[in-house]
């Protein structure tokens, strides 16, 4: 395996070479293909978010790639396309049987429980990867639209599963009103995924290029020098103008900002729920009661339910959202300044490094 692994916070990504072992029974042996660079890497290696396997560690969760070598369980997988979960439950311990399968304590998330996709190959669970129909073994090869490739499939393992599943959890249907805080990265697929799914979609973002280019976004608001209450009131007068509902909508938070966050409690309206996609370390003061006096719900959001992934798959591969127009593909060799330029936000698509 040649890869990049985090040493220590802060400090520049360290080139290693090693040999693998055999996977285990239950393990798969992937072929990288591409994996995505998401926010959460950002964190552990800027912000010092702790990884849950102690450092040295090769991070990376977004993963698209090949099976080359399996255990038992995962034999059957073997020369298949796959997307390999961002978060993989047990599948059977006490939570997962109970149909909680996100908040299983042996739970695997590559790049933070082991070694992860940064890397020409990695080891993970056989359970959950997500088989890619119509793989002709080329990871150039188009899949479906125009120019969609195996590579650009690894930001389905988070970018697009994570609002997928928060999108589900909501119950969004045809008709319903959408407001997605922060479109670059997963508030980006959000919009596109609530769009597809029928719903009229309000997109906030401070970036003017992110506002501009998000697909799916029926109404465009920069939130600048704006209270919540006041964005609300825009968004009400839209809503009447246009005979949608003025209650029950649908709020995502995807900007994991404290300001993104205050802005979404203050858009609650009667029947609202508050999904909360996005991660801060930051800290802020709410009063809790809106919810009860706006019969209003909030849900959190951790990854996604693997069982999901077929759905979302096939959704990237009959064209209802747009990967090629969102992701840029870089060689790995370049993930140094792949995370300096995401991290200075001098990058307006996601980045996919290629081994």
């Amino acid at each position: 395996m040649h890869g990049f692994e985090m040493v220590e916070v802060g400090q520049p990504l360290r080139p290693v070479d090693r040999p693998l072992p055999p996977p285990g029974p239950d393990e798969a042996l992937v072929e990288v293909a591409g994996c995505g660079l998401c926010h959460t890497d950002l964190g552990f290696f800027y912000d010092g978010v702790r990884t849950r396997h102690p450092l040295p560690l090769v991070l990376g969760h977004e993963i698209s790639g090949v099976v080359v070598d399996a255990g038992p369980a995962g034999r059957h997988l073997v020369g298949q396309a796959v997307v390999v979960p961002a978060v993989i439950p047990c599948g059977a311990c006490e939570d997962c049987r109970a149909g909680a399968p996100m908040i299983c304590k042996a739970q695997v998330m590559p790049g933070n429980d082991r070694d992860g996709g940064f890397a020409s190959q990695v080891l993970v669970p056989a359970r959950g990867l997500c088989p890619v129909p119509g793989y002709g073994g080329d990871p150039d090869a188009p899949l479906g639209p125009a120019g969609l490739s195996l590579r650009h499939l690894s930001v389905l393992a988070d970018a697009v599963s994570t609002p997928y599943q928060a999108l589900r959890r909501a119950g969004v249907k045809a008709g319903d009103v959408v407001v997605v805080i922060g479109l670059g990265g997963v508030g980006g697929y959000a919009a596109q995924l609530a769009a597809a799914l029928g719903a009229w979609v309000v997109g906030m973002d401070l970036d003017a290029d992110r506002l501009g280019r998000a697909a799916g976004v029926e109404l465009r608001l920069d939130p600048r020098g704006q209270a919540g209450r006041e964005l609300r009131q825009r968004i009400l007068a839209w809503a009447r103008e246009q005979g949608l509902p003025t209650t029950r909508w649908i709020i995502l938070e995807c900007s994991g900002s404290t300001g993104g966050q205050a802005t979404a409690f203050d858009l609650l309206v009667h029947g609202a729920t508050l999904c909360v996609v996005g991660f801060t370390m930051g800290r802020l003061e709410l009063r809790l009661s809106n919810l009860m006096a706006f019969d209003a719900r909030a849900l959190g959001n951790w990854g996604c339910d693997p069982a999901l992934y077929p759905e979302i798959v096939q959704l990237a591969l009959s064209g209802a959202i747009d990967l090629v127009g969102q992701t840029e593909l870089r060689p790995l060799a370049d993930i140094a300044q792949a995370f300096d330029d995401v991290h200075a936000h001098r990058a307006n698509r996601r980045i996919v490094l290629v081994p």
